[in-house]
């Protein structure tokens, strides 16, 4: 039942967590040590080592859609911002939407990657206390999508291919944002994403909630990492509103085919991106690597198309989605 499934990535990687503290703990003991001591200290830790690395094969090997969800919320996932400082030089961050204010849930501004000028722009969440309250857990209010839309206007403008990070539990439900027209804000960004001539490349980094997440993903080229997740609605609020029990959110991510697998397989995405034994968390230098090459082999395909073939290659892409067969169809 749901109530007996772990609610967060430490309760679910417990037995990794202490396996990797023992032997972190372990390994700050050798240099005071010497001779049989040593020896001995040493081979505890091969032990605990080969203990600690059948563990995550064994719950890496085929986590379920609620497990992909607690990996996907994992705070040691690298996010926008690490990616930025590993793949980007000459990052210059923009701020504010010219209407209402700043909204620290989105991060954006020009850039270069292998060289090139792109415009980058991701979701930013916050690894302690203060910084999640100060990036509102990554969900983006009015003001947020507005400065998205005014970034990719510049882009459009100076022909400088967009390259966004989605990693967003969903776009903030508030009601100030209510009032400030949270829905029209996200829509006029997704319409702005199908009008702008030039390539973009979108990659899901952790979650990928709601329009919070489309918001910033209609793409030519868009990938998910292996453990990510992308979904009309997070598991809790789904699992709330069919049965008024937040509680049944495993039940309800089941339901919702939120995996990379299942979004490739449902023709949502067009890449999964491997994250390596572990994890992106663990990984964290192959993840960028591997999200670097993703990104400029399909900025160089996408840079061979011309303005009207990169907007009608989009629409196409999501005109294609969700088709389905009707029963008087001959």
């Amino acid at each position: 039942m749901s109530h007996d499934r772990p609610k967060t990535w430490k309760e679910w990687e417990k037995n990794i967590i202490d396996l990797e503290s023992a032997c972190k703990a372990l390994d700050e003991l050798v240099p005071a040590t010497s001779g049989e001591r040593r020896e001995e200290l040493e081979h505890k830790i091969a032990t605990y080592r080969k203990t600690l690395n059948a563990a995550i094969k064994k719950l890496y090997s085929d986590p379920d859609s609620w497990e992909k969800v607690l990996i996907a919320r994992c705070e040691h996932r690298p996010y926008t911002l690490d990616y930025v400082a590993a793949l980007f030089t000459n990052f210059v961050e923009l701020q504010g939407d010219r209407r209402h204010g700043i909204d620290n849930a989105i991060i954006g501004g020009p850039a270069r990657i292998g060289g090139r000028p792109v415009m980058v722009i991701g979701q930013q969440k916050g690894r302690n206390i203060q910084e999640r309250q100060m990036r509102n857990f990554a969900m983006m209010k009015p003001e947020g999508y507005r400065k998205a839309i005014r970034l990719m206007d510049m882009a459009d403008r100076f022909g400088l291919p967009i390259v966004t990070f989605v990693d967003t539990p969903a776009a903030d439900p508030g009601v100030e944002s209510e009032s400030r027209g949270i829905s029209e804000a996200i829509a006029a960004s997704i319409q702005k994403m199908f009008a702008v001539s030039v390539p973009v490349v979108s990659v899901v980094i952790g979650e990928g909630g709601s329009g919070g997440a489309i918001g910033i993903a209609v793409a030519n080229r868009l990938a998910m990492l292996e453990h990510s997740v992308y979904s009309v609605i997070p598991p809790e609020g789904c699992a709330a509103i069919l049965w008024r029990k937040p509680e049944m959110g495993p039940e309800a991510s089941a339901a919702l085919k939120l995996t990379a697998q299942s979004a490739i397989e449902l023709g949502l995405i067009d890449e999964i991106l491997p994250e390596g034994f572990g994890g992106a968390h663990r990984n964290s230098a192959e993840v960028f690597a591997t999200v670097g090459s993703y990104i400029l082999k399909n900025l160089d395909e996408l840079g061979k198309m011309k303005p009207a073939q990169l907007k009608e290659a989009r629409y196409d892409k999501f005109r294609r989605m969700g088709r389905f067969t009707g029963l008087n169809e001959s």
